[in-house]
């Protein structure tokens, strides 16, 4: 009714900004995803402590979004980005924190991605999944993809898939 609310008090977690990469091969028609432990799938009722997810990371003081892909795509599947296509920035949980997050698509060669990346000494054991995007998107449909930034990262795709392919030199 435009009145003044009663005085509120409230907090908020400000940790910085990030990125997210939904590596895709579009020669192969696959994804590159990521599985990782995370506390918050841990803690979480009916949920996995194992979560799979795009590539993501802190973006660092003076440094782009674009060159935190490129870093992030690198230490944590090994995998060089040809062409980025944004997607979408979004605020990750606006009810409690400030932080964006800046989601693409890269184009990448997923031929004989796997093993176990990350750094050391960040904690990082990421194992890397190639997965046939038909694949992708059946674990997306019966829930097996448990985080927002993935979900919204594939459905993006399954939308704009025809366009990504075109503009990657698929044509049909």
């Amino acid at each position: 009714d435009g009145d003044w609310s009663m005085e509120l008090s409230r907090e908020v977690l400000e940790r910085g900004h990030a990125v997210a990469v939904l590596p895709y091969d579009p020669l192969s028609n696959v994804v590159v995803l990521t599985e990782q432990f995370r506390i918050g799938g841990y803690t979480a009722p009916n949920t996995s402590p194992w979560q799979i997810e795009c590539i993501a990371g802190i973006i660092e003081p003076h440094q782009l979004a674009i060159e935190a892909a490129h870093r992030e795509t690198s230490e944590e599947a090994g995998l060089r980005i040809l062409d980025l296509e944004p997607m979408h920035t979004y605020l990750s949980s606006p009810g409690c924190t400030s932080e964006t997050i800046q989601l693409f698509c890269g184009h990448v060669i997923a031929d004989n991605v796997g093993g176990v990346h990350g750094l050391a000494d960040e904690g990082e054991y990421i194992r890397v999944i190639s997965a046939p995007l038909e694949q992708a998107f059946s674990w997306l449909n019966n829930g097996r993809i448990e985080n927002g930034m993935t979900i919204i990262a594939l459905q993006w795709l399954k939308i704009n898939l025809i366009k990504v392919q075109g503009k990657w030199g698929i044509r049909d």
